[in-house]
């Protein structure tokens, strides 16, 4: 294997009861990205019969899944086996201003001044003042949270989760993601595989532009960021979500997420910058 190259088998099953014909949308696949290879296999079911799936185009390499399924229990088992050397990807002019703009659950306007005040106003276009910046918010977020699992609900915002200094994954992602952006750096969110990661579990993490390049930053510090394969890439979790009901009626039940790296997971300091794969 090349140096830099990583190798990760990957896998999910979930499972639905359907209770009214629904339409799912799946982020399960990891993104197909340039200088990687993937091998992977989708099976879909609704009542043990094999069920039509549709793959459309997301940003960033991402693949949306769609299913349309009849009221029933919907089994879906994804695997796949990818080896990625992640490189540096750009950021155009247009995702920079996408990912300045306050969102749903990153309203970055509504956290100006406690920005301002808690960390100065900064140089967008000093890559080293923007590093600095960045590796300050990502430790305030780590030292002011306590990572608590169900101390959020589907509608927290980063304002909520600043208030109540506890969250899990998805949180500390919309934390990092509102402050840099109040401060004028572009950030955006990611879900991933998570190899290290324990409990496993989907996971995400936020991205932000430094000297004109996505790096990757997590608060969370539970898993090495530089086995972390890329699934979706958004403005925040209404983007970057494993599944969504669409229309209908369907719950899901259960859920199982494996993420395994070839070898020794590789070290991170939680600071040196690392590009997602």
């Amino acid at each position: 294997m090349h140096p830099g190259m990583v190798m990760v088998t990957v896998g999910c099953t979930l499972g639905f009861d359907v209770e009214r014909t629904a339409e799912i949308m799946l982020q399960i696949a990891p993104a197909r990205r340039p200088g990687g290879s993937l091998d992977d296999r989708l099976d879909v079911r609704l009542d043990d019969r094999p069920l039509r799936v549709q793959e459309l185009a997301a940003p960033d390499g991402g693949r949306l899944h769609v299913i349309h399924a009849d009221a029933g229990r919907l089994e879906i088992a994804y695997e796949g086996r990818v080896t990625t050397k992640p490189a540096p990807w750009q950021v155009s002019p247009l995702e920079r201003i996408a990912a300045l703009r306050p969102s749903r659950y990153c309203p970055s306007d509504r956290m100006l001044g406690f920005a301002g005040r808690q960390f100065g106003t900064i140089d967008p276009d000093d890559p080293a003042a923007v590093a600095k910046a960045l590796e300050d918010v990502v430790s305030f977020v780590f030292e002011h949270l306590q990572y608590q699992s169900g101390s959020s609900e589907a509608t927290t915002d980063a304002a909520e989760t600043l208030l109540s200094g506890a969250g899990v994954c998805r949180d500390y992602a919309h934390l990092v993601a509102t402050l840099a952006r109040a401060l004028n750096i572009p950030a955006r969110t990611a879900a991933v595989y998570a190899p290290g990661l324990s409990p496993m579990d989907f996971h995400a993490v936020a991205e932000v532009a430094v000297g004109g390049t996505w790096r990757v930053v997590d608060a969370t510090h539970l898993a090495p960021r530089a086995s972390m394969l890329r699934i979706a890439t958004g403005a925040d979790a209404a983007e970057t979500a494993f599944a969504t009901v669409l229309g209908g009626l369907a719950e899901l039940t259960t859920l199982e997420i494996l993420a395994v790296v070839d070898g020794n997971l590789p070290p991170d300091d939680g600071t040196s910058p690392v590009i997602l794969a």
